[in-house]
């Protein structure tokens, strides 16, 4: 388990992979309501900027949070505090395969017994040539 006193700032944290599937897309279409034709139609996709379907954002920052998890140190968090500045700012494509990178840019002690870490993250794909932020994400411990 890691405690408030163990995250230090600056430091760096990457998750493991996830690929991002058609089926990825459909399922969560069918469980937001979101059925965009951007990311739907490959026809209607094929005319628009990015020349191909892309997954929903909040998907990608939907599976960038189970990355995080799966990263470990859940067993300390006890609540998902927020998120400031949410920017989709690249699209992800159907066969892309995303990893996450975390920096603690601040802790801020509550009390004796909890404090708040917040996180800068990048959701980064496998090239390398494109990331999505959202700082802070904040996590209490």
């Amino acid at each position: 388990m890691k405690y408030f006193e163990d995250y230090e700032l600056n430091s760096t944290a990457t998750s493991g992979t996830r690929t991002i599937t058609e089926a990825d897309i459909v399922n969560f279409a069918g469980l937001s309501g979101d059925f965009h034709e951007l990311h739907m139609s490959e026809e209607f996709a094929r005319r628009g900027p990015f020349g191909r379907r892309i997954a929903h954002g909040a998907l990608v920052f939907s599976i960038s949070t189970g990355l995080t998890i799966q990263m470990g140190d859940s067993e300390s968090i006890i609540a998902f505090y927020g998120v400031d500045k949410l920017r989709f700012t690249h699209p992800t494509f159907i066969g892309d395969t995303i990893r996450v990178t975390k920096v603690v840019i601040e802790k801020q002690a509550k009390d004796d017994k909890r404090g708040v870490v917040a996180f800068e993250t990048r959701v980064i794909n496998q090239d390398d040539s494109m990331e999505r932020r959202w700082p802070p994400v904040i996590f209490p411990v």
